[in-house]
């Protein structure tokens, strides 16, 4: 059996394999941002596919940070047992789940809020650029929900929580000098720009506690003009992993340029495209590295595994489509991933349907 399959650990958290469900937004939430029926089915499904963790899609700790409809929220205690109906769903079947915290900033969605976004400094050429400076009591009002989220989130159950730090939302606009322009303790060197994803990794731990798996997803690059480079996010992952994280998840890009999903992955090469950075970054850490971004074959993630790339390897749009993937391999039915990469499966979700993959939904079409 491949070392991938082995159980491991994290922070008390057993895990059955080395396989991660990245957060992916489903848009499947009620109004209020509460799990439906049909979201819990979703995660059920994957839970008896083998996955070995699932992370929910973006989680909103307050409404003015929601960036799309029908999206996760946990800002409320109301919700808090509608989510443990769904956890409790997941661990009937032998699986575990982390929610994805977030916030959008700059790239927060009016016309889905009804509010103005907050945003850390004026830029050019984002959406919500005209939003409001936020103030140092703005942002420790946001750390803060960062807090009450998680405690929620470990109320209702779930096994973990994931600080997201990526694709161009709140924490990696803090990380990134393209968007980042502010003056005061929160701006200018690395080290001041990483200080907010340190007070929310720190409050979380005061509602959450020492014994329980905080997870942090960080964009090793953002792969846009001005924005996060490989070396200042290093340095971030360092204070990170001195803050207490206990695992973190290695992307890049952003939802701005569309470079966190890339299509067409259709040769090993193209595989893995955030691997090189994921070298670097597993040297110097000492937490477990999680990476994420087009792996399709098992092979290939047997290998990124024994040459030290990654400890974890995560993927989202193959499940879309196979939530039993992992079972499948698992069985010796090691074809990659049927996973076109085409992004067709963004249709249905601008849409407000919900995703599912379009080819897959096609071919039943015609049978």
């Amino acid at each position: 059996m491949s070392k991938l399959f082995e159980a491991t650990t994290i922070n008390g958290m057993k895990l059955s394999n080395r396989f991660v469900r990245s957060a992916t937004w489903e848009g499947m939430a009620d109004a209020d941002g509460n799990c439906t029926p049909e979201l819990k089915d979703l995660y059920v499904q994957l839970a008896k596919g083998g996955v070995g963790l699932i992370i929910t899609g973006v989680a909103y700790v307050r409404q003015d940070g929601m960036v799309a409809p029908r999206q996760l929220g946990l800002s409320d205690d109301k919700c808090i047992p509608i989510f443990e109906d769904m956890t409790d769903a997941i661990h009937q079947h032998g699986g575990r789940i982390a929610v994805q915290l977030v916030h959008a900033g700059i790239l927060s969605n009016p016309k889905v809020t009804g509010l103005t976004p907050l945003i850390l400094s004026k830029v050019e050429g984002y959406a919500g650029s005209e939003g409001r400076e936020m103030t140092v009591d703005d942002i420790q009002e946001i750390i803060e929900a960062h807090g009450q989220a998680a405690r929620r989130a470990k109320d209702a159950g779930f096994d973990a929580v994931q600080i997201h730090g990526a694709h161009g939302f709140l924490i990696n606009q803090f990380l990134s000098p393209a968007f980042n322009k502010r003056t005061d303790e929160y701006g200018g060197l690395i080290e001041n720009r990483t200080k907010a994803a340190i007070e929310i990794i720190e409050r979380v731990r005061s509602y959450v506690g020492d014994d329980y798996p905080v997870l942090f997803k960080l964009n090793s690059e953002d792969v846009i003009d001005g924005g996060l480079v490989v070396e200042d996010s290093l340095q971030a992952a360092l204070l990170i992993q001195e803050a207490g994280i206990d695992a973190i998840e290695l992307s890049g890009g952003t939802v701005v340029t569309g470079d966190h999903a890339r299509k067409d992955i259709n040769t090993e090469e193209k595989e893995a495209y955030w691997r090189k950075a994921a070298r670097r970054f597993k040297e110097i850490l000492n937490v477990p590295l999680m990476l994420v971004g087009g792996i399709r074959s098992l092979p290939l993630a047997e290998k990124l595994y024994d040459e030290g790339y990654a400890d974890y390897f995560s993927m989202s749009r193959p499940f879309i489509r196979e939530a039993g993937l992992i079972n499948r391999w698992a069985s010796g039915d090691l074809r990659k991933a049927t996973c076109l990469s085409d992004n067709l499966c963004r249709g249905p979700l601008m849409e407000g349907g919900g995703i599912y993959c379009v080819v897959e939904e096609r071919q039943k079409e015609k049978i």
